[in-house]
């Protein structure tokens, strides 16, 4: 038996670390025991974890699904991986589990430093908006919303030859996007957006938006901001009531003078493992993405606000929803 530890939500805003032990006895085929060594926290869905108001997510329940860890063992049938092993998967936070060895199961090429390792898969998230795209070289491309997704999808979207322009209401995350490539940064709780815009632009507008707050009313001012035949990509999760008149919205989609195209972004939209039939997955993603971060072309640096103790988990999350701006990429340090 192991001395396990994990992070549950006990209830609405209430985060504990909990100890207890894990049967290591029999792994099961296929599968691999993993022992974390960090975990990254993914603050917007977490947050909506930790309200009690995602229906998918029962409370208590063990938030997570991003981290790098060490093999310890493996079951039958599992050949490609040994102990000792540095991988990248969908795991919780969580000192060990139990993960399955196909799919998103990556092994870690050792250049990469293992705080990197779990900021794959909000990369791999962002690459969604991406690939669901129209966007080519020399385009101008705005992305709403500068967390950590909203941050890969411009830093990717650059590396697709597009300009760049980060919008954000928080000035320390625009610092952050202007320390990782952005050609523009505004605030739109303070500048006029859309004349920002227009400026940088020559008076084209942005031929791409991608909209990752998740925040409907974002959506519908964002979409003044796109020129004729542009579009609008949903890449963050909608939340939360709204209730307006649609019909101007409606009017920028329809009428022959802006004619946008509206586009959803979900990750899963793709299948988990790779296959003849389909050229995209999330496995072949996350191992792009793992590509660019071993060759340094995306910026993370920047990205990480904190490594922090799980036993100190509670304070963790109450400073992210009292100060939620303030917090891009937390890392769960299962090492100590």
């Amino acid at each position: 038996m192991l001395d396990n530890k994990k992070i549950v939500f006990e209830k609405p805003w209430e985060a504990r670390l909990r100890r207890e032990a894990f049967d290591d006895g029999t792994v099961p085929a296929g599968e691999a025991l993993l022992r974390k060594i960090y975990s990254l926290v993914s603050t917007g869905t977490e947050l909506a974890c930790l309200s009690g108001n995602e229906g998918w997510f029962p409370l208590p329940g063990v938030p997570g699904y991003s981290c790098v860890g060490e093999v310890v063992k493996t079951g039958t049938g599992v050949k490609d991986f040994v102990p000792g092993d540095r991988v990248f998967c969908y795991g919780n936070h969580s000192l060990y589990e139990l993960a399955p060895v196909s799919g998103i199961f990556l092994r870690v090429p050792q250049e990469i430093d293992s705080r990197w390792v779990p900021f794959v898969r909000m990369a791999s998230i962002a690459a969604t908006a991406v690939r669901a795209s129209n966007i080519e070289w020399g385009d101008y491309v705005a992305v709403t919303g500068q967390g950590l997704v909203g941050n890969m999808a411009m830093q990717l979207a650059k590396l697709q030859g597009a300009q760049v322009i980060a919008v954000d209401i928080a000035d320390s995350r625009l610092r952050v996007s202007e320390k990782c490539g952005a050609d523009l940064v505004i605030n739109s709780s303070k500048e006029k957006v859309a004349e920002k815009i227009k400026s940088f632009t020559n008076g084209d507008m942005v031929s791409t938006l991608i909209e990752a707050t998740g925040v409907p009313p974002s959506a519908e001012k964002a979409v003044e901001w796109i020129g004729q035949n542009g579009e609008m990509i949903f890449l963050g999760s909608p939340r939360g009531k709204y209730e307006t008149d649609v019909t101007p919205f409606l009017n920028k989609i329809h009428l022959a003078g802006f004619n946008v195209t509206l586009k959803g972004a979900h990750e899963w939209r793709y299948p988990v493992a790779k296959t003849p039939f389909v050229k995209h997955s999330l496995e072949r993603n996350s191992a792009l993405i793992m590509a660019l971060i071993r060759r340094k072309k995306l910026v993370l640096e920047p990205l990480l606000t904190e490594i922090a103790d799980p036993d100190n988990c509670f304070n963790v999350y109450t400073h992210l929803k009292n100060k939620k701006e303030t917090c891009m990429g937390i890392l769960f340090d299962w090492t100590k």
